[in-house]
């Protein structure tokens, strides 16, 4: 009887012991699935705000469209504002990318050793001018004498008897900036109607007879206005990599510290062969590896 009882319980351990080893191989299982479908589905996640530059906003909103494309995931607006918000933004969190066109430590009252700077392409500055001006040519010294209000007439730079009409930009853009640290060599600008953006100064040039103005390559193409030769040099992709075209740009995006998430996501894919070869070129914008010099904060032109 006791040989029996044994038996009985022997077998009942043995299949427990069974089924033990089957519920934890299955558990096994769905761990490991678990897990692979987990990293399998594991994408970038996030909101950036990137904001600044209007001579970059362009760019910067064909590249964001592209990367929310591959990354469903990821939501990036694009802002303009002037490289001055960009930086100010940045720097105080508000904004997790500052676009600029000038660098950082150019910009009065920002901190640039709390930024880190993403270079993302070059961007050429052109002057530009109503469509009825008869000219297609200044010397920088005429150009100059333009915008600190010391020629206020088109026939005296070989032009028909007009007046010149002298649209600015703002004082924190930094189109403007580059303008002027390449044209007016110091000198004070004329007082004049002042705009916000590359976009609004388009918009005005075109509607307004005698006026003269300077946009980024990216906003040239346009009924109603022509980008003017500087001492015979076309302002075009070519003069601007060897700085044969002297008014041009880095394209800044900075970020307050080393970016993460979907920010720094963002900016690599900026810096893909897809981005630089593709998207830029096509928007007027000149890539990185393409210049065949380098420009330092202080303004030094050197070789690569």
């Amino acid at each position: 009887m006791n040989k029996k009882i044994v038996g009985i319980i022997g077998g009942i351990v043995v299949i427990a012991a069974g089924i033990a080893l089957y519920t934890s191989a299955n558990n096994k299982s769905s761990d490991s699935n678990t897990n692979t479908s987990s990293s399998s589905s594991s994408k970038v996640t996030g909101k950036v705000l990137s904001l600044g530059s209007t001579a970059l906003q362009p760019l910067a909103e064909q590249v964001a469209s592209s990367f929310q494309d591959k990354n469903p995931g990821v939501t990036v607006t694009v802002q303009g504002g002037g490289s001055g918000a960009g930086l100010s933004q940045v720097s105080d969190g508000s904004a997790q990318i500052g676009n600029s066109d000038v660098f950082a430590e150019e910009k009065e009252g920002v901190d640039a050793s709390k930024l880190v700077d993403h270079k993302v392409a070059v961007v050429g500055i052109a002057p530009v001018v109503n469509s009825d001006v008869q000219i297609s040519s200044l010397t920088k010294t005429q150009l100059r004498d333009i915008f600190t209000g010391k020629i206020t007439n088109w026939k005296d730079v070989g032009g028909k008897d007009e007046k010149i009409v002298v649209i600015n930009r703002a004082t924190g853009s930094g189109t403007r900036a580059v303008f002027e640290k390449n044209i007016l060599d110091g000198q004070n600008a004329v007082q004049a109607t002042e705009q916000d953006s590359n976009g609004t100064v388009q918009k005005i040039v075109k509607t307004t007879p005698g006026a003269i103005s300077y946009l980024a390559f990216a906003y040239l193409d346009s009924d109603g206005i022509k980008a003017l030769n500087l001492s015979g040099v076309h302002p075009n992709k070519a003069n601007v990599e060897d700085n044969s075209w002297p008014i041009w740009a880095y394209e800044h995006m900075y970020t307050k510290g080393t970016p993460t998430g979907a920010t720094k996501a963002f900016l690599k894919y900026f810096t893909t062969k897809e981005v630089q070869k593709t998207i830029v070129p096509k928007l007027g914008y000149i890539g990185l590896t393409d210049m065949k010099v380098t420009r330092d904060s202080s303004g030094k032109v050197s070789d690569k």
